[in-house]
């Protein structure tokens, strides 16, 4: 006896509804793949579950966005807007520029340089010795501003030991002072003189002329 008819309705049973959707999809994906194969034909198919999980197959001598654009054009239904149009003209440039950035990169590390014409070859070598000048000039502004740093820093040093010396004269004055307290004194005075970051100019005294009259 043949089987009976099988009513299609949905399958109130969650446990046997899976259970039917994976055979089901799996004879499915396997009529699509025989189709390919002995006909010849160019086959995508999407398939969703209720879980949301999805299932596809494409041929292998296709892509599924070819089949859609040959779907589009066929069908004269749009399946994408002209912003979405605009969007996939502006990633296809985009991949160009960078595909032609990549080529310009491995030309200015001397790779894949066998095939450049002498016009080209010419244009190369005047970008790297443009970039060669640039990198010299920033290292010499680097080297400019080090060595400012340090001299600023060396005033700065010396402003802070004089500062510091005349603390300590002034404190060494207050106290009465023994003999190797009048040394540390002249010891400190020296250092004061050498320290100073300005110098005094000392008038010499006249002698008042009248007085020996």
């Amino acid at each position: 006896m043949g089987r009976g008819k099988i009513e299609i309705k949905r399958i109130e049973n969650s446990s046997n509804r899976q259970v039917t959707y994976s055979k089901r999809r799996n004879g499915i994906m396997k009529k699509a793949k025989e189709i390919t194969v002995l006909c010849d034909a160019r086959v995508s198919l999407i398939i969703f579950a209720s879980s949301g999980k999805m299932h596809e197959y494409c041929s292998p001598s296709t892509k599924l966005i070819d089949i859609l654009d040959q779907y589009q054009k066929t069908s004269g239904k749009k399946l994408w807007d002209a912003k979405h149009e605009n969007l996939s003209n502006e990633i296809d440039r985009i991949k160009k520029e960078n595909d032609s950035m990549q080529i310009e990169l491995r030309h200015l590390k001397g790779e894949d340089i066998t095939s450049l014409p002498y016009k080209e070859l010419m244009a190369l070598e005047d970008a790297l010795e443009t970039g060669l000048t640039c990198v010299r000039a920033k290292q010499m502004d680097v080297v400019d501003m080090a060595r400012k740093n340090t001299k600023f820093l060396e005033d700065d040093n010396k402003q802070l030991n004089f500062i510091m010396n005349q603390q300590q004269m002034s404190f060494d004055a207050r106290e009465p002072m023994d003999h190797h307290g009048y040394q540390r004194a002249a010891r400190a005075a020296a250092d004061y003189n050498s320290q100073m970051p300005f110098a005094f100019r000392v008038q010499p005294m006249q002698p008042n002329l009248q007085e020996r009259m």
